[in-house]
């Protein structure tokens, strides 16, 4: 499955969730009503029960039920994180010095690196010593992974990133969004069996406090008897839910971990620690009724196999795996004792790699659309040597909160008129800061064009720890600073719009930046002018540009119709901006078709330069579309 069809395959997930979540809905609230005719008929106010006051209480119970969703899901609004601290998370921090933390960090570090999003927020659930973990969040830009304490001590660096390479196949494939959804639906079809369990619970006690029984006692017990059972018809669709949604998908997401890594013995070897440690994934000191559909493994043995959220761990093994017995589960106890070299190379791989050579143009794999959302061994690799090769002066910088803010800064800054630039900074925020900056940008000049957005992707947590205000200023900033000369050049545009794309997820997770569907026309008048834009980057004369936009058109077949439009120099960044902000509302379909145009007219003379790579990294960013490092541009490492 390509990463456009697991987009809609969650779109579709997500319109049966909200399907079975009104038949769940109006089940209850019928529930609800012959509960509360019974009640009524058992303490003589039968003619209550007539008509319009069954109306009402199934009006309340209903509203009751929604607002109870509408409740968690605003809780969850905060994003991944919240999620995390939720379930007791502690922030792993962006300079951490424990061995098995730094490995940890490095490893997601390097994932993301590989597959084209910001780093997410790294947590660890401190009192859990099963070996679990999950990703949260509503989108890439608000994005957490979570491990548990157990998952720390008990894997190796391979192991360890089998498991986040399937953690990040959830966050690649839109399943984030999905399961914080699926909290939100599943704690409103529950609630009111938890509240029956509390009534049940407080009325058979206040009985047995007072000696005695009054009246009203058999017809609260009744309410709570009666809820207590709708509880467990919630509970039901709860788990019919999540087996249906998140079985195949944990099956997908192994299968990706191993794409990702080349590698079956990582999260296989994973999986049969969990089956061996006598802890398996336990989570204790969280509801997994709850959660359980959002982990690595189950996180609970009370779950039958008809509702449970994951495949039996057996089954999953094999598939990896197809010669394992469930007699081979290995015997694993707790190990605390791992030295820094065994945790991971904390400065990375061999200190060879010191920078890359630079090259103007390199030759281009029009394979790249099967790349978005697909990250493979080598996207890891280089990621792993590039992260490694950036001088420490920068890598620090991304890692420390004022470091990332002004290192975001830095990476606007352009060469003819840096000066001028940095005396903007100086103006509004000091000399000192303007000095820092400064240094940044004269470090960012001694090496190549493919350090910028994997050392934004790095300082993208910190920069997140900001309050909103802070962000608004940054982004005003870097805006200003790109318009100071009444000019927006291209580099200096896919710069700003893939900050600005990520800041604005991070400010407001749960909003959906999109916005309303558009028309076809509007669709496709945005597609020709990005292609046009596209075409008219990276070829010297008409003939060539007229010609790629040709080539690019041409995956459209007759929906484009025969455009003839130009576009004029001082028009391209406007045009483009409202283009990228158009064609962001398409379906998934539309984006892949889009994507693949793109790349057809970037590859028509079979040459890509650095404004071509950075503009279509862009656009994918822009399409939520997380495009993995342009390989075929990838300089050696020296």
């Amino acid at each position: 499955m390509n990463f456009f069809e697991a987009q809609d395959k969650a779109k579709r997930a997500t319109r049966w969730l909200v399907l079975v979540y009104v038949l769940a809905t109006l089940l209850i609230v019928a529930g609800v009503t012959a509960i509360a005719t019974a009640v009524l008929f058992s303490t003589e106010q039968g003619e209550l029960a007539n008509p319009s006051s069954l109306v009402i209480i199934a009006i309340l119970a209903t509203l009751f039920i929604v607002g109870a969703t509408l409740y968690k899901t605003s809780v969850l609004s905060g994003g991944g994180g919240r999620v995390a601290k939720d379930m007791g998370g502690t922030l792993v921090p962006t300079n951490v010095q424990d061995p098995l933390r730094r490995r940890l960090r490095n490893v997601i570090e390097e994932m993301a690196i590989a597959s084209g999003v910001p780093v997410p927020e790294i947590y660890v659930l401190e009192s859990e010593s099963g070996i679990n973990a999950f990703a949260a969040g509503f989108t890439p830009g608000d994005a957490a992974v979570a491990v548990t304490r157990g998952t720390l001590e008990l894997l190796n660096r391979e192991e360890l990133q089998g498991v986040i390479a399937h953690e990040f196949s959830h966050i690649l494939n839109g399943d984030m969004r999905l399961n914080i959804r699926m909290m939100g639906v599943l704690f409103g079809i529950m609630v009111l069996g938890i509240i029956g369990r509390m009534v049940l619970r407080g009325s058979y006690h206040g009985s047995y406090i007072s000696g005695r029984r009054n009246k009203s006692a058999p017809a609260i017990m009744m309410v709570g008897l009666g809820l207590t059972i709708l509880g467990w018809v919630g509970v039901f669709f709860a788990r019919w839910i999540k087996a249906a949604v998140s079985r195949q998908r944990e099956f997908l997401a192994d299968a990706s971990a191993v794409q990702f890594t080349r590698e079956t013995d990582g999260i296989a070897n994973a999986l049969k620690k969990i089956g061996g440690y006598s802890q398996h994934s336990y989570i204790k000191n969280t509801d997994p009724e709850e959660v359980s559909h959002m982990l690595f493994a189950g996180g609970t043995s009370m779950l039958s196999s008809m509702f449970a959220t994951h495949p039996p761990l057996a089954e999953r093994i094999q598939a990896l795996d197809p010669s394992f017995n469930e007699r081979d589960f290995p015997s694993i106890e707790a190990d605390h004792s791992m030295d820094a070299g065994s945790a991971d190379q904390v400065a990375g791989f061999a200190a060879g790699a010191a920078g890359f050579a630079a090259k103007a143009k390199t030759r281009i794999d029009t394979n790249i659309a099967a790349s978005i959302g697909q990250p493979t061994l080598e996207h890891i690799q280089y990621a792993q040597r590039l992260r490694a090769s950036i001088p420490a002066t920068l890598y620090d910088a991304a890692h420390s909160p004022t470091g990332a803010y002004l290192l975001s800064i830095a990476l606007i800054i352009d060469a003819p008129h840096a000066d001028r630039q940095i005396s903007i900074v100086e103006n509004q925020m000091g000399e000192k800061r303007a000095a820092l900056v400064r240094d940044y940008y004269n470090e960012l000049q001694n090496i190549g064009v493919m350090y910028r957005l994997p050392l934004l992707e790095i300082a993208f947590p910190e920069l997140k720890q900001r309050p909103a205000p802070k962000l608004q200023f940054l982004l005003d900033l870097v805006r200003r600073l790109i318009e100071f000369d009444g000019q927006i050049d291209l580099r200096e545009f896919c710069y700003y719009r893939i900050l600005a794309r990520h800041l604005e997820q991070a400010i407001s997770p749960a909003v959906d930046q999109k916005g309303n569907r558009v028309s076809k026309k509007m669709a496709r008048d945005a597609a020709v002018n990005l292609i046009r834009i596209i075409a008219d980057q990276g070829h010297d004369t008409d003939e060539e540009r007229n010609a790629a936009f040709a080539v690019g058109m041409r995956i459209f077949g007759d929906w484009a119709g025969n455009p003839e439009i130009q576009i004029s120099a001082d028009q391209t960044v406007e045009k483009l901006n409202e283009a990228l902000n158009t064609l962001s509302r398409i379906n998934a379909a539309g984006r892949q078709s889009l994507i693949e145009a793109v790349i057809e007219t970037v590859a028509h003379d079979g040459e890509l330069t650095a404004m071509e790579g950075e503009l279509l990294r862009a656009v994918c960013a822009s399409l939520d579309c997380p495009l993995p490092p342009l390989l075929s541009t990838s300089q050696e490492f020296d």
